[in-house]
């Protein structure tokens, strides 16, 4: 059977690694990675041995289909992503995309673990029966419509964003929201200068400076009249 698993790590903190994952990249024949620089320091942490190839987003379609190709062949193979849950704001859709549409269909087998998105959901506060997950926000066009529409949403939204276009964010979160809006910040989840912010626009545009603006950042926002 060809089979393609979809393999979580961990976002910052190299102790969120999962027993089930360890075992799955240790035991396939290769490893899908965006870079190997970057997984070579899991693997090497956790004694794992396993030969890695590179896939990322600007990897061409004529790669994707040869990793496929190798899988349908008989190995077996498992996708990370830098960090996190693959498949989520990465280039990986692109290979489960592939391997769901081939004549034979690849076996896709996900082993949960860590996400950024449900770290920040979770410690939030906010309401999470219902939200709505936008990845990235568009640099230019299309931002400011997107971030006008937030102002009526009814649920909790949740997005990452750069660190240099963060402080431009809370600017325009304060201009085409509002400067009241409750918001809830993640910043280096998992690592060791994570902070967890919960406060208004305002009060967010008072607490980040040049001294915390650094690191990987997870925006949540409250639902109107939370």
């Amino acid at each position: 059977m060809s089979i393609l698993y979809i393999v979580a790590t961990p976002i910052g903190n190299l102790s969120d690694m999962t027993y089930r994952a360890i075992e799955t990249l240790k035991s396939v024949d290769f490893i899908i990675c965006e870079d190997t620089r970057k997984s070579g320091i899991l693997c090497k942490h956790y004694g794992i041995e396993t030969s890695r190839i590179s896939f990322h987003v600007q990897s061409s379609e004529r790669k994707a289909q040869e990793i496929i190709d190798r899988i349908n062949k008989g190995a077996t193979a498992a996708y990370i992503s830098d960090a996190g849950t693959p498949c989520i704001s990465d280039p990986g859709f692109k290979l489960t995309n592939l391997a769901t549409t081939q004549n034979q269909p690849i076996t896709i087998i996900p082993i949960p673990g860590a996400s950024a998105v449900t770290t920040l959901l979770s410690g939030s506060g906010f309401p999470s029966d219902k939200f709505t997950f936008l990845g990235f926000l568009p640099h230019k066009k299309g931002r400011q419509t997107i971030l006008k529409s937030i102002n009526e949403n009814q649920h909790s939204l949740i997005f990452y964003e750069s660190v240099h276009r963060f402080p431009k964010l809370l600017k325009e979160l304060a201009e085409f929201v509002s400067p009241d809006r409750k918001i809830c910040v993640g910043r280096e989840l998992t690592k060791m200068h994570e902070e967890i912010f919960r406060g208004t626009v305002t009060q967010a545009r008072a607490h980040f400076d040049e001294s915390n603006t650094k690191g990987e950042f997870v925006v949540m926002i409250a639902p109107k009249n939370f």
